[in-house]
């Protein structure tokens, strides 16, 4: 070939037309190049990706975890990491560990309390008393007049007191509904009695009943009871006897 023949080209076209066709063909054999490439590379890359999860617990998009760090966001990455991994608020916690500290406090004081011996001449607590009313016989005939034995004994291992006053005190009789009479009604004085109890010594009073009712108006004569029968006991603040049934003929 004729050496000038690129020279004549050049010459008729100019040496810009002559470079940008050069370069032109260059670009576009690259592309085939670098097209051929990256088509090699993903297929290999899905063949291997696709034998190892038959084998693996499916993880992550392949896409996804191979993107250039600079795309992902720190921020959000952190707070991935918090969402993942919470923390127990300190301030919780502290309320917690002091609703603990309080109610073992609570618990403590309880038990200090109740462990604490009575003082001699103290109330007695009521869960240490034990209240009995037995009446003299069953039946009462004519103008017999029913008597009962009340009996009050102390479990406690201090000497304590209690009212046994017919106001504080109270033993009642009833007939079905019919509140018959009780020692409460027409007292004189204050009706207190105050008696000092020693553990597993009773105090006894004898109680007896004129066959008459009885009530708030002290000023009217009382009517005798009609035969029948009757239910009586005793009862206080947090303490009450067994029942006794008896008959009036």
């Amino acid at each position: 070939m004729d050496p000038d023949t690129f020279r004549s080209d050049i010459g008729i076209e100019g040496t810009d037309v002559y470079w940008r066709r050069r370069m032109a063909v260059l670009t576009g054999v690259l592309v085939v190049v670098a097209v051929v490439a990256w088509a090699c590379t993903s297929a290999s890359g899905r063949q291997g990706t696709t034998g190892a999860a038959k084998n693996a617990t499916p993880g992550p998009d392949t896409l996804v975890v191979s993107l250039p760090s600079p795309l992902a966001s720190p921020s959000a990455s952190g707070s991935a990491g918090n969402s993942a991994s919470p923390t127990a608020s300190p301030s919780g916690a502290s309320k917690e560990a002091k609703g603990g500290k309080d109610a073992k406090n609570s618990k403590d004081a309880k038990e200090a309390k109740a462990a604490a011996p009575l003082r001699p001449g103290d109330p007695c607590d009521p869960k240490d008393l034990v209240l009995s009313l037995r009446g003299g016989q069953q039946t009462y005939a004519g103008t017999a007049e029913p008597t009962f034995l009340l009996t009050v004994v102390s479990t406690g291992r201090v000497d304590c007191t209690v009212d046994v006053g017919p106001r504080m005190l109270e033993t009642r009789i009833v007939s079905g509904d019919d509140r018959v009479w009780s020692t409460a009604d027409c007292v004189s004085g204050d009706g207190t009695d105050i008696q000092m109890l020693k553990r597993g010594v009773p105090y006894v009073r004898t109680i007896r009943w004129d066959r008459h009712r009885s009530g708030a108006d002290c000023t009217v004569k009382r009517a005798a009871a009609l035969p029948g029968t009757y239910v009586a006991w005793t009862h206080a603040d947090g303490l009450k006897s067994s029942k006794a049934i008896f008959y009036l003929r």
